[in-house]
C-alpha cells in the first residue's frame, strides 16, 4: 500500500504532518509563556512571596480563555451545554488538576527559577506521559528507543540543574521542585483527558476545564488576600495573549491526543524547553550560553529524535 495514500486516508489530526506541524505550534505557544508570565509579574508588581496574587494572575488567564472556547463551541453549533452528570464530574477534575492544581505549583515555582532553567525542567511532562501510557495502555508500550530517549533527556534535566561545581546541584523544592511536580500533574491529567475527549468534544472539554480551573485559582486568591495591582494597557494586552495561547494550545492539544497516542504526542513536549529557553534569553536577558544549559538543551533534543525516530 501506498505510504501516500495510507497517510490521507487518516483523520486529519493523526496524519503524521499534522501531528509535528501543531504539535510544534503548541510547544511554541507554551515556551512563549515564561517570558510572559514572568513579565506579567514585574508589570503589576507581583513579588516573589506574593503568591495569592499569583493565582489571581493565572486565574484570570484561564477563566478568560476558557469561557472564548465555550463561546466559540456555541458559535459553532457545539455541544457546549448538553452534558450529562457524569460529563460534568469529569470536566471539574480535569479542570482542578489539569489547570488548578498544575498552575498553582507551576506559577509558583517559576518565580523562585529563570525562565530557561523552568522551560527545560517543564520537559520532565514528557518522561511522566511515556512511563505513565506504558503502563496504561496496551498499544502505547516503552520501546528501548523511547527508554533511551527519555534516560537522555533526563540527564539534561540533571545537567540544567547543576551548580557552580562538578557535586553542587542548584535546586529547591519551591523552584525546581515545584516546576517538577507541575509536569507530573500535567501528565496524568492529560492522560485523564484523553479518556474524557473520547465521548466529548474537544473544544467543549478544554473550554470547560479552562474555565473551571481559571475560577478555582481566583477564588483561591481572593480568599488569600491577592491582588493583580494596576492593569493598565500593557500587562492586560499580556494577559489576553496568556489567555489566547491557553486555549489555543490546549485545543490543539487535546486534539491530537484524541486522535493518536498518548506516547506519539507527549514526546513533542521536549520542544517546550528548546523554544522557552531560547525566548527567554531573548526577552528576559537571562543567560542560556553556560555550558550547563546547551549541553542540557543538546540531550534533549537528542531524545526528541530518538524517541519520535521511526524504525525502518
Amino acid at each position: 500500500m501506498d505510504p501516500a495514500v495510507s497517510s490521507n486516508t487518516r483523520p486529519f489530526f493523526a496524519r503524521p504532518r499534522t501531528v509535528f506541524m501543531l504539535a510544534t505550534l503548541c510547544c511554541l505557544l507554551w515556551g512563549s509563556s515564561y517570558p510572559s508570565i514572568k513579565t506579567g509579574y514585574e508589570l503589576l508588581g507581583i513579588v516573589q512571596h506574593d503568591v495569592p496574587s499569583k493565582l489571581i494572575f493565572a486565574g484570570y488567564r484561564f477563566l478568560i480563555a476558557g469561557l472564548c472556547l465555550v463561546l466559540l463551541a456555541i458559535v459553532l453549533r457545539k455541544p457546549a451545554f448538553q452534558l450529562s452528570g457524569r460529563q460534568l464530574r469529569q470536566l471539574g477534575m480535569l479542570g482542578l488538576a489539569q489547570t488548578g492544581l498544575q498552575y498553582v505549583f507551576f506559577y509558583i515555582g517559576l518565580a523562585y527559577t529563570t525562565g530557561v532553567r523552568a522551560s527545560i525542567l517543564n520537559a520532565t511532562t514528557t518522561f511522566f506521559s511515556v512511563l505513565l501510557a506504558h503502563f496504561i495502555y496496551h498499544n502505547d508500550k516503552l520501546s528501548p528507543r523511547k527508554a533511551a530517549g527519555c534516560l537522555l533527556g533526563f540527564a539534561g534535566v540533571v545537567a540544567v540543574n547543576l551548580g557552580s561545581g562538578p557535586l553542587d546541584i542548584a535546586f529547591t523544592l519551591q523552584g525546581e521542585g515545584f516546576i517538577v511536580i507541575a509536569a507530573f500533574v500535567l501528565s496524568a491529567a492529560s492522560i485523564y483527558g484523553k479518556q474524557v475527549s473520547a465521548g466529548m468534544d474537544a473544544m467543549v472539554m478544554t473550554g470547560w476545564q479552562l474555565a473551571i480551573g481559571g475560577a478555582a485559582l481566583l477564588a483561591g486568591g481572593y480568599a488569600t488576600g491577592g491582588t493583580v495591582g494596576n492593569m493598565t494597557l500593557v500587562p492586560a494586552l499580556l494577559l489576553a495573549y496568556l489567555a489566547l495561547l491557553s486555549a489555543v494550545a490546549f485545543t490543539l492539544w487535546s486534539l491530537l491526543l484524541k486522535y493518536n497516542p498518548v506516547g506519539t504526542v507527549s514526546v513533542f513536549a521536549f520542544l517546550i524547553p528548546v523554544f522557552g529557553a531560547a525566548l527567554s534569553a531573548l526577552f528576559l536577558d537571562e543567560s542560556i550560553l553556560e555550558w550547563k544549559n546547551l549541553a542540557a538543551l543538546a540531550m534533549v533534543c537528542a531524545g526528541i529524535w530518538l524517541v519520535t525516530r521511526q524504525p525502518k
